[in-house]
């Protein structure tokens, strides 16, 4: 009778069984580490970009800051004037004069309209300030034609200012008093001059001669 030992060939099977596995194992474990990988350097690129936007918002946020600044200041220049037009206006008498012109002027002013000058003469009156739009500009001196103590309203100057990092427009008004326009034909006139009295007649030859 014949016998055959199986056992070496049990012992290869098993051995090339355990080679498998341990190449699953580790091709198991090398796609573990490949994946945790491509997970980390996407997380590294996700937190750079987020960094990224948070740095570009920090700015904008300091940008916006610094323009709400501005503005803050431009309001308080408003709130300035608007006191020393509101003392003019305690101070008014009366329903005429110069207090109920800058009273008028005042409520004339339009919002994001700034004055930065008012003088007025015998021959009429010239307002210089500051705007947003040449719109705005456009609003105060209809408002101005309208109302009841300025007339012949003229935009004598418009210019582009830069103030405080922001694009204004620079303006001069020129305008009359309605109840002391100037007639056509007396523009060089003071009307608040009396005329010159009359000149006596040259005297006659002999008499500029005679001593």
């Amino acid at each position: 009778m014949i016998k055959i030992n199986l056992l070496p060939i049990r012992a290869s099977k098993r051995k090339e069984s355990a080679r498998q596995q341990l190449l699953i194992l580790i091709v198991s474990l090398l796609i573990v580490v490949g994946l945790a990988l491509a997970a980390y350097s996407f997380l590294l690129i996700k937190i750079s970009s987020t960094n990224k936007e948070i740095a570009r918002s920090e700015q904008e946020i300091q940008e916006l800051k610094s323009k709400i600044g501005k503005i803050k200041d431009l309001e308080k220049l408003k709130a300035d004037v608007q006191k020393k037009l509101d003392v003019l206006n305690q101070l008014r008498r009366g329903k005429s004069g110069p207090v109920h012109r800058l009273s008028t002027l005042s409520s004339a002013v339009p919002d994001k309209l700034w004055l930065t000058g008012y003088t007025e003469s015998p021959t009429g009156v010239k307002v210089t300030g500051v705007a947003f739009t040449e719109e705005l500009i456009a609003s105060f001196m209809r408002s101005l034609q309208e109302s009841e103590d300025f007339t012949n309203v003229e935009l004598v100057v418009s210019e582009q200012l830069e103030m405080a990092g922001m694009k204004l427009k620079k303006f001069e008004l020129s305008m009359s008093l309605k109840n002391q326009a100037t007639p056509p034909g007396a523009q060089a006139q003071n009307p608040k001059s009396p005329a010159a009295p009359p000149q006596p007649p040259p005297p006659p030859p002999s008499a500029q001669t005679q001593k």
